[in-house]
């Protein structure tokens, strides 16, 4: 398999994995009514299992060049907090459809914005007539898919 292809599945999975995280974190939080407490205990559940991808790829010892990065690039943690936490407030009176829905077609105007000024050190890839069609179509499927 070749790491393109490699690469493709790994983020298929991982999208995958989404909706299957808000589905779960949305039902702890609803059967618990502590919709926080279900956000605290993925990420206590998430530090375990990255925690040991770190050890078991023998990373550990780079943690300390972590120091010396931009302040911003330790942003995407606020970031992944506030999608669990709003998905867990959210899908179970909202569905989740419904907010994976605008979870994605968030996901594709934030990454076409990105990729078009190549911000945050992306490259930079321009939003020309066929990515920009490419673009619409995926958001047109994403409205059919929630229709009805």
């Amino acid at each position: 398999m070749s790491s393109t292809l490699r690469d493709a599945v790994q983020m298929l999975l991982a999208g995958i994995g989404i909706p299957i995280l808000a589905v779960l974190n949305s039902q702890l939080g609803a059967r618990s009514g502590a919709p926080v407490a279900a956000g605290v205990v993925l990420f206590l559940v998430a530090l375990a299992a990255t925690a040991a991808a770190l050890l078991i790829s023998g990373q550990g010892g780079t943690m300390t060049r972590l120091a010396g990065q931009p302040w911003y690039l330790f942003l995407g943690g606020l970031f992944v907090a506030f999608y669990v936490l709003s998905v867990t407030w959210v899908a179970p009176r909202f569905g989740v459809g419904n907010a994976i829905f605008c979870v994605l077609l968030g996901q594709m105007v934030a990454a076409s914005v990105i990729d078009q000024f190549g911000l945050f050190g992306a490259v930079q890839r321009p939003i020309d007539l066929s990515r920009g069609l490419g673009i619409a179509a995926m958001t047109l499927g994403l409205a059919l898919i929630q229709r009805g």
